[in-house]
């Protein structure tokens, strides 16, 4: 059956939209069992909607307070035997309600090589630093922002003449491909913590 994962999301939900493909395509050994959204508007509550999928929506209120929001959603996600709490998108923290019930299950994906150009804007940061190199990290989130064990890096040249939004549809594509490529990872039990809170991937 492969690994549950509950998915949290703030925008348009393309990222879960490559799960949901992979899946569907049979590449993807994994079953997405519920889906929460930091915004009620957020695009990506229908695509999860059109295949069928368990959702949840917080108010602003709730939110209000994070560390009762974050014990919500993690008696939401424990509700339904969650193995892996992916963040597709999530612009808010997790805090310990989440990251002390999913200890190194919590993953987060980051439009940059941490730990350059931590932050909501890492994208347009790497653009206007001048970088010739920037690129895509899967990590393990923790109590500190775009920090925690680093699972997967992919690195994308950056080519002259681009814009920031050309670059940010090329870092998008790499996204689309490397995040659901270490997911199956995981749900082939290859991805490892090691007490230095480094990652070790077994080889096939």
């Amino acid at each position: 059956m492969g690994i549950k994962l509950g998915v949290l999301l703030s925008g348009s939900g393309t990222n879960l939209q490559a799960i949901i493909d992979r899946i569907e395509e049979g590449t993807l050994d994994a079953s997405i069992e519920l889906v929460v959204s930091s915004r009620p508007s957020a695009f990506g509550l229908k695509r999860a909607e059109k295949h069928g999928l368990q959702t949840l929506t917080l108010s602003k209120e709730v939110y209000a307070n994070p560390l009762v929001a974050d014990e919500v959603i993690a008696a939401e996600l424990k509700m339904h035997d969650v193995d892996y709490v992916i963040m597709a998108g999530y612009m808010r923290m997790v805090h310990d309600p989440i990251l002390a019930a999913f200890p190194n299950r919590v993953v987060n994906l980051h439009p940059a090589l941490l730990p350059s150009f931590k932050g909501a804007h890492a994208i347009r940061d790497a653009y206007e630093y001048g970088v010739k190199v920037t690129g895509v990290t899967v990590h393990f989130a923790d109590d500190k922002y775009d920090c925690g064990p680093i699972i997967a890096q992919q690195a994308l040249v950056v080519q002259e003449g681009w814009t920031v939004d050309e670059l940010e549809e090329h870092i998008h594509q790499i996204e689309h491909e490397l995040y659901p490529n270490t997911i199956q990872l995981l749900a082939e039990g290859r991805v490892h913590v090691r007490g230095d809170r480094t990652v070790v991937i077994d080889t096939k």
